[in-house]
């Protein structure tokens, strides 16, 4: 897998990201499971990945690198299984405006992180993007925003927070890979998801589907996301992170004809424009080393 290691970390989330924005159109187009069975089947998917990716990665020393992940990738899978988890919660009891204006917030969640645990300083540029990018988010879901249960909102909190985690991590020991930590967070989901479910037999049409979500949306994504914060810094993750909530709203549009309003196209275009902004910022600070 030298080739995906050897591509540049910004584009690597900003793939994850893409990947990851097909998560409402899957979820959407499932016939009759349950969010909590949608959850185990889909990390049931997603720890084969991690598993066949782990394997053809290090083929005999595959619990060496499980072991080599240490306390620091067991105790973010734990709390990162858990967001996983949170999300299901949050879609149950609060708005879906709600839940995905919140995830967005992980921008801000690891700019502060990075700041304090990471001594990463943020650039005016960075904070000037931050700004930005959230504004865009408001615009993208202000009118659909509502107090919604204030547990499904607080909750809701666990994912920004989790994912903040994950990349402070992955950030904080680059030389150690930490793609094993996701598979302790796809078991910890699992197990949750089995458990709260009262049965988890699903149509065919929708294992199919938790197939997808488990490999390529959720699976894909976070393994391209995970390498590719290593060599990005973390501000910038959040705010590369914030185009799955641009392509999602894409995606349902073309496939669902969910016509956006104009005032959402708006705040779509501000969130690419932040983008933009740190991409072209990279470029520069690499023609001047």
């Amino acid at each position: 897998m030298n080739f995906i290691s050897n591509l540049p970390g910004p584009l690597l989330v900003f793939l994850g990201a893409f990947c990851l924005s097909f998560g409402g159109l899957i979820v959407k187009s499932f016939d009759g499971a349950t969010l909590w069975q949608i959850l185990f089947w889909r990390q049931f998917f997603f720890v084969i990945l991690v598993i066949i990716f782990l394997l053809f990665t290090y083929k005999k020393n595959f619990f060496n690198a499980l072991f080599d992940s240490g306390i620091p990738g067991f105790i973010g899978g734990i709390i990162l299984g858990f967001g996983f988890s949170a999300y299901v919660f949050a879609m149950y009891n609060t708005t879906v405006a709600n839940t995905n204006f919140i995830i967005q917030t992980q921008a801000i969640f690891l700019a502060i992180f990075g700041y304090f645990f990471l001594k990463e300083k943020i650039s005016k540029l960075t904070l000037t993007s931050i700004i930005l990018a959230i504004s865009g988010i408001i615009l993208m879901v202000g009118n659909s925003l509502s107090p919604g249960q204030l547990s499904g909102n607080i909750v809701a909190f666990v994912m920004p927070c989790s994912f903040a985690v994950l990349i402070i991590i992955v950030r904080k020991y680059p030389n150690v890979d930490m793609i094993p930590l996701q598979l302790f967070a796809g078991l910890v989901a699992m197990f949750i998801g089995y458990f709260i479910s009262n049965k988890i037999n699903i149509s065919i049409n929708d294992l199919i589907l938790a197939f997808i979500a488990g490999f390529f949306q959720v699976g894909l994504g976070f393994i391209f996301i995970t390498i590719g914060a290593k060599k990005t810094l973390s501000a910038m993750v959040g705010i590369l992170m914030m185009t799955e909530a641009v392509f999602g709203p894409l995606w349902a549009w073309i496939f669902l004809n969910e016509n956006p309003q104009f005032i959402a196209l708006i705040g779509g275009i501000i969130v690419l424009f932040a983008v933009f902004i740190q991409f072209y910022s990279l470029l520069i600070k690499e023609k001047k080393i």
